[in-house]
């Protein structure tokens, strides 16, 4: 049958593109040929369609009662003969072919929307489908499933209602990433979906947080439907969405993305898809969440708006599903109809009542229901209120839900919570859920309740969950609770799993490509697994990560994770100690790891500000941890590409530079030596480096220019000298070095020293005073560095003066000057042809200087390595300039001995000079004053530099033009270059030329042939030998270079000069006290002795490392190693000042004015929507309706009180008032319907019965028992060996002597069951204690695989006496014996009628359960454990389980346990 061409007239579309496998995602357009022609395949092989067989004319003439005329069936289908007046059938006339009706339908209108398409068959797989919409399409799994049924036709939704339902439904669909499937029709429920999606898209900006709205339609009920077909497939469909006249059938909504078009063979036909539908959503529900280890599956829910009789069976079988439903209430129709009765006793909602309600919410199409469909209805009604667990009833009046996607969220926590698992499992079921959903609002309402007593370890799951799936929210939600980060990274590989489920960024992708590096290298083969790098065959490990991570730091740093080599299953192994206290195990000798920095580095490496924020909060070294992230983030954004990354990767190293002054500034104003003491000790955390240094590398100025890192500087820089000092004091102690020890000039540690004696003093002073004792054995103020101060002696002082960095500075400057003069005077007056004693001095001098910069070449004590250490070297500017005077002066140096070049190297030497004097500039950058000046000089010199450029383009432009206009043909060198770039530079400055006109022009200032070499050449003359160009030409050419050059350029240079003078100046301070750092360094590590001198101690450097193979001496002034305990010490006060840091910032952004605007506006919307709720009639006549109810009852109980004091004899003077309850619903509660106690059989009415093809009658729980009367009953007949399927009646009055005690059950005959009438049952509660101490005793239980649940050992049997036969197969033989032996020493513990599903009208079942105790130590026990442990993995499982009330067994079997518990005096 051509299906496609369904309309008379039919046009074939013209072929569009295709679409492909691997780019579903995309437009058409955007595939290759070969990726279309693949995706064509796939769906061809896998995807089919349904056509006609069979021609068989219906009622309506030329038509097939398949729907589709005579002219679109194939030839093949015409000719069986007889065809007429057959009785159609899909399943035998229809057959299946490859659809000819996928790939993408564009609608027009605005906006051009377009979704994907595909026509499958009625009888495709779900897991074809589902392999359709996640691989083909390119959809991702979703954490939730939203089933969206009700009304199909249109039909009217209030304003607030339609609002709040588009709101709640992109809400839970944005945060869960949830699909949302319909029927996809441009009508009722479907149409309002589509505007909640339309919506979504119109306010989102990114193209990927689209919501997924599929639309399951069937394909013969579809209006243009021919416009989708196309003979190759794969098509770019255009849809016209023409409603008027779409007469029955409906148009696709153009809001949902896409649609699964369910094809039977048949045209015209609603409901064909609901079939396949519901198969989908239930695979869809068995697919695991996300990468959820532990079991849980896709969560699905349905959410009812409106509908008719169809909506309520797709209730009531989802319900059967475990599938729960959501109600929303003022929808219409049968969505107000349960909403009505929710929540009521089942003995109040009766046939009438349904009949009332059914009228009210149905108008005039309650009139064509009849009476048996309403019972039906009334039946299916009440086993949904009995699922109340599945069933949530959404009101707007009412504050418990607030928004749908709340009471969505809820109504799935709600089927969590009820499941039969221990309270345990189920809290932390809804917690995963939680995460998978994202949604912390509903896991502090919910979750983390009083009545939730979380422990650490039952948090590590959902927590490991929320790092991998980038949830910082409920991060922080579970720290709050207590869960411990450190049991979380102590697991195996969690810290290398949470790397190689890295998303993509620049950190990964450098990763890989090192692990690509080392698997090409190394012998091992590695793995990557997860999100890291799917389409790479390696696994990140942590060395990877450390070799990254080293090289964003810098070479000077160690490795952060050790490795300790290859381990025997080919895997790095790496080094990760946690803290004993967090792990929750023994101590180890290596420095424990801070679980906070791990998770810090880890979210810095991904650019997650929000992760990188909590893991920085949980860091115990968070100010070097900021610093290094600082470091990091601004590395990385050297290398990265993406502009924006680059953007948001600076402005976080911003936000942590922020944070790591805040921190410090709070530990300065608090002790300033222990700040100090942050920022030289070692970090073992961050590569064994300091605070100050990754603020040097990570070019932290604002951190360095910190007034508390300038005092440490100074302090360095001044040495042991006091930096309280006067200048004038150090130049005459420097000069006249007795004066120290007079006093004359002050030392830091007698300042120390004094300090201490004070405050000791003044902790005896109030000793003495109050009577107490401050200072003990554990607790003294003293910090260890000053325990064994002694104050500095004869030597010692002049070691001290001469070693400071500041007197080092000063004879350096004298050295210099002296050089200088020196230099000079050689230059100037003593500059013979063979060298003077000044001269060689002079070379002597020099060579010291060289020696002194070879020496700091190759000092190294922050342990760069040469190759970094000779960048930082170049990089500097004055070093520059030093080796640039050192090359000029030896190249100088040996022209100047040799006859010939003498003079050029004298000139040489004069440039030199100039070049030195330039490095004088270096001296001065420690001053305060001239410091910031030359740091601005040096940047209007590099502006000087772009401006000499343009000023150039000028420059030779002029000059050309004007010497090849005055001068023709100059054949000399020297005098082109004169005339075309040196006098236009002249002009410049004032020197206006006079050979641009004819007034002052002499013909013997030049020379006519240009062979003086000293004389110009003379323009080109005309006959009166007068200059033949036109002088008006030159001289406008002048004023317009004159008004370029030096009005525009020249302003343009003073612009930039002002310019970058105020930007550079705001700025100068920090940039003069950054650079200061090297400075006080370099003076710190260099010799006393100035030069010459200083080649003696350069001679004792030689010496004493070459030679003698003595290391360096270590200085502690720029990095200390601290004792672990006073590390520890030292840290717990910096996190406490963190907390300082923290709680003021919150402070401050809590009281900033836009926070405050946002929290009123907030409330205003707050209180906007509270009055709008109270001021409703639906939320007063609903708190009407609960205060009438609560008078009721309490009515009823006083007088329930007023009866019990009469039968006791106590009466009154007058006669009580007569209380009566308000009135009810008709129906509501009359004659036999108030029997809900009586616990009338559920699972004898099931619709379904086991076996039979047919349903049973309803039978409402009115009806159930005999002594109502229920002139309708009309059940069915079913006994398998007479027929099938009974359902004439004829054997009724042959079983009326057999009839169930519990009531109607809506099946008559014996069923499933062995006989009419009670069926005996036996059934055993084998017991034993769990061991000596009898700590618990247990119950032997078997898995029933037909009902999915656990159950007592048991089967029919003929008398009580004997055990059910099915035990013998069990158990075997012997043991089957054995008990049969102990049966008379059973106690009964429960005898009776049980709700069975198999129960009839007629034959029923009666269950008797004996109770036996095993000795724990016998040979029986023995042979049941061994028969334990054999039934692991088969049909029928054994286990033994605690008798408890968390057993999950039927009612009368858990009652059953209680009376054994009851026996044994053991708690249920």
């Amino acid at each position: 049958m051509q299906a496609g061409k369904a309309e008379v007239g039919y046009t074939p579309s013209i072929p569009s593109l295709t679409l492909s496998v691997g780019c579903c995602s995309k437009l058409l357009s955007l595939c290759p040929p070969s990726q279309r022609y693949a995706a064509a395949s796939w769906f061809r092989d896998n995807i089919k369609k349904k056509e006609c067989l069979l021609f068989s004319e219906g009622k309506k003439e030329g038509f097939c009662q398949c729907g589709y005329p005579r002219s679109l069936h194939e030839e093949a289908a015409l000719k069986p003969a007889g065809g007429a007046g057959q009785s159609w059938d899909r399943h035998q006339h229809t057959h299946e072919v490859p659809t000819d009706a996928f790939g993408e339908v564009v609608f027009g209108g605005l906006g051009q929307k377009t979704s994907k398409y595909a026509r499958v068959s009625i009888d495709t797989t779900p897991e074809v489908l589902y392999k359709l919409l996640t691989e083909q399409w390119g959809l991702t799994p979703p954490n939730l499933l939203i089933s969206v049924t009700g009304g199909a036709k249109n039909f009217y939704l209030r304003a607030r209602l339609k609002s709040m339902f588009h709101r709640g439904l992109i809400k839970v669909a944005k945060t869960t990433g949830a699909w949302i499937m319909t029927g996809g029709s441009h009508a009722g429920v479907m149409k309002y979906v589509g505007q909640a999606v339309r919506d979504q898209a119109l306010s989102s900006r990114s193209t990927h947080g689209q919501m997924v709205a599929i639309g399951m339609a069937s394909w013969g009920a579809i209006h243009n439907r021919q416009a989708l077909v196309h003979p190759q497939g794969l098509h770019l469909a255009r849809y016209s969405m023409d409603v008027q006249g779409q007469g029955r059938l409906t148009c696709l909504d153009d809001n949902h993305s896409h649609f699964l078009l369910v094809d039977d063979g048949t045209h015209g036909r609603y409901g064909v898809e609901i079939e396949l539908r519901s198969r989908l959503e239930k695979l869809i529900s068995q697919k695991p969440l996300g990468n959820s280890e532990s079991g849980l599956k896709i969560p699905v829910v349905c959410v009812v708006l409106d509908g008719g009789p169809g909506t309520l069976n797709t209730i009531f079988n989802a319900m059967l599903n475990g599938t729960p439903c959501v109600i929303l209430e003022g929808s219409g129709r049968i969505a107000d109809v349960i909403a009505q009765v929710a929540g009521w006793p089942l003995a109040r909602v009766t046939i009438a009542l349904i009949h009332q309600l059914m009228s009210k919410f149905f108008g005039s199409e309650y009139n064509t229901f009849s009476a048996l469909k309403i019972i039906e209805w009334t039946k299916k009604i009440q086993d949904i209120i009995r699922m109340s667990h599945l069933l949530t009833v959404f009101r707007i009046s009412e504050e418990q839900h607030g928004e749908l996607d709340v009471a969505i969220l809820l109504a799935l926590l709600k089927v969590s919570r009820n499941q039969e698992t221990g309270a345990r499992d189920s809290w932390q079921r809804q917690l995963e859920l939680a995460v998978a959903w994202n949604r912390v609002d509903i896991a502090e309402t919910e979750i983390f309740t009083e009545e939730s007593q979380w422990k650490s370890r039952d948090l590590e799951q959902a927590m490991f969950s929320s790092l991998t799936g980038l949830k910082p929210e409920f991060v922080r939600l579970l720290l709050e609770n207590g869960v411990s980060l450190g049991r979380v990274l102590a697991q195996d590989d969690a810290l290398c799993d949470l790397y190689n489920h890295l998303p993509g960024c620049f950190f990964l992708s450098q990763t890989v490509r090192r692990v690509h590096r080392g698997a090409r290298s190394g012998p091992q083969g590695l793995f990557v697994r997860g999100r890291a790098a799917p389409d790479h065959g390696a696994r990140i490990s942590m060395s990877h990560v450390s070799e990254e991570v080293r090289h964003l730091l810098g070479s000077f740093t160690e490795h952060i994770y050790p490795s300790k080599g290859v381990s025997n299953e080919g895997r790095d192994e790496y080094s990760i100690t946690i803290d004993p206290q967090e792990a929750g195990g023994e101590g180890s000798s290596e420095a424990p790891r801070d679980p906070g920095t791990d998770l810090f580095l880890w979210a810095v490496l991904q650019n997650n500000r929000e992760l990188a924020q909590i893991g920085w909060e949980q860091c115990k070294d968070c100010m070097c941890a900021a610093l290094a992230a600082s470091k990091i983030l601004k590395k990385m954004a050297e290398e990265v590409k993406d502009a924006e990354e680059t953007e948001q990767m600076m402005e976080l190293a911003n936000i942590y530079e922020k944070h790591a002054i805040g921190v410090f500034s709070e530990c300065h104003s608090c002790d300033e030596e222990r700040a100090q003491k942050l920022l030289i000790r070692v970090s073992p955390s961050w590569g064994r480096t300091t605070c100050i240094r990754l603020a040097l590398e990570a070019d932290d100025k604002g951190f360095v220019a910190h007034h508390g890192v300038q005092m440490l500087l100074t302090q360095i820089w001044c040495g042991e000298l006091a930096v309280e000092n006067p200048l004038w004091r150090v130049f005459l102690s420097m000069v006249f070095f007795p004066l120290i020890f007079t006093g004359f000039l002050g030392f830091r540690r007698d300042e120390v020293i004094q300090r201490e004696a004070q405050r000791t003093e003044d902790i005896i002073t109030m000793e003495t005073m109050t009577g107490s004792v401050w200072r003990t054995n554990g607790n003294t103020f003293e910090p260890p560095s000053t325990k064994q101060l002694q104050p500095l002696r004869g030597c010692s002082r002049l070691a001290s003066l001469y070693g400071s960095p500041l007197v080092k500075f000063y004879w350096n400057i004298l050295s210099y000057f002296g050089f200088l003069f020196l230099f000079a005077v050689v230059l100037m007056v003593d500059f013979q042809s063979a060298p003077s004693w000044l001269e060689v001095l002079l070379y002597i001098w020099l060579a010291t200087l060289v020696c002194e910069e070879v020496r700091q070449l190759f000092h190294d004590p922050d342990g760069f390595g040469f190759s970094k250490k000779a960048k930082i070297y170049i990089s500097d500017l004055w070093n520059i300039l030093d080796v640039l005077s050192i090359l000029l002066f030896i190249i100088g140096l040996a022209f100047r001995l040799t006859t010939e070049l003498f003079y050029a190297g004298k000139i040489l030497l004069c440039i030199d000079y100039i070049v030195f004097c330039l490095r004088l500039m270096a001296i001065f950058t420690i001053s305060k004053t001239l410091g910031p000046k030359i740091i601005i000089v040096k940047r209007m010199v590099m502006d000087l530099f772009f401006f000499m450029f343009l000023l150039s383009i000028w420059v030779v432009a002029y000059g050309v033009a004007k010497q090849g206009i005055l001068i023709h043909n100059e054949g000399r060198l020297d005098w082109i270059l004169r005339g075309a770039v040196y006098e236009p530079y002249l002009i410049i400055f004032g020197n206006v030329p006079t050979n641009i006109d004819n007034a002052e022009f002499d013909i013997e200032s030049c020379t006519i042939d240009g062979s003086n070499p000293l004389k110009p050449k003379c323009p080109l003359l005309n006959d009166h030998q007068m200059p033949a160009f036109p002088p008006w030409l030159t001289i406008f050419m002048l004023c317009v270079y004159l008004l370029f050059a030096n009005i525009l350029l020249l302003n343009l240079l003073i612009a930039i000069f002002n310019y970058t003078f105020q930007v550079v100046h705001d700025n100068t301070d920090s940039i003069w006290k950054f650079q200061r750092y090297e400075l006080i360094k370099e003076y710190h590590t260099r010799p006393a002795a100035p030069p010459p001198l200083i080649l003696f101690s350069h001679l004792y450097l030689l010496i004493r490392q070459a030679l003698l193979c003595r290391p360096a001496h270590k200085s502690s002034e720029f990095k200390v190693e601290l004792l672990q305990a006073e590390e520890e010490e030292l840290l717990s006060w910096e996190a406490l000042m963190k907390d300082n840091y923290l709680l003021s910032t919150r402070q401050e952004q809590s009281q900033s004015i836009e926070r405050r605007i946002n929290d009123t506006a907030q409330k205003v919307s707050t209180l906007a929507e509270g009055l709008e709720q109270d001021s409703s009639a639906a939320a007063v006549a609903k708190h009407l309706a609960r205060l009438e109810e609560q008078v009721s009852q309490s009515s009823k109980a006083l007088q329930w009180i007023m009866d019990s004091l009469q039968t006791q004899g106590l009466h009154a003077g007058e006669e009580p008032p007569q209380l009566t309850a308000e009135s009810e619903p008709p129906g509501a509660g009359s004659g036999e319907g108030e029997r809900e106690e009586a616990g009338f059989h559920v699972k004898a009415r099931l619709f379904s019965y086991p076996g039979a093809k047919g349903p049973r009658f309803p039978v409402p729980e009115e009806m159930v028992p005999w002594e109502v009367t229920f002139g309708s009953y009309d059940p069915p007949t079913y006994d398998p060996e007479e027929s099938e399927d009974c359902l004439d009646g004829s054997h009724r009055k042959a079983l009326e002597k057999h009839r169930n005690p519990g009531g109607r059950t809506g099946l008559i005959g014996r069923g499933a069951l062995p006989q009419l009438g009670a069926n005996p049952v036996l059934e055993l509660v084998l017991t034993r204690w769990r061991n000596q101490d009898r700590s618990a005793l247990e119950f032997l239980a078997v898995w029933d695989q037909f009902q999915e649940s656990w159950a007592l050992p048991g089967g029919p049997v003929q008398s009580e006496n004997h055990l059910p036969a099915a035990l013998e197969k069990m158990m075997g033989k012997q043991l089957y014996q054995y008990i049969q032996e102990k049966v008379e020493e059973g106690t009964k513990v429960f005898e009776g009628y049980v709700d069975d599903a198999r129960n009839t009208d007629n034959s029923w079942v009666e269950v008797t359960v004996l109770a036996l105790e095993l000795d724990r130590t016998g040979p029986l026990m023995t042979s049941i454990n061994l028969m334990v442990a054999h039934t692991r993995g088969s049909a029928e499982v054994l286990e033994w389980q605690e008798v408890s009330g968390r057993a999950r067994l039927s009612a009368y079997q858990r009652d059953s346990l209680l009376h054994v518990a009851e026996l044994h005096h053991r708690k249920f």
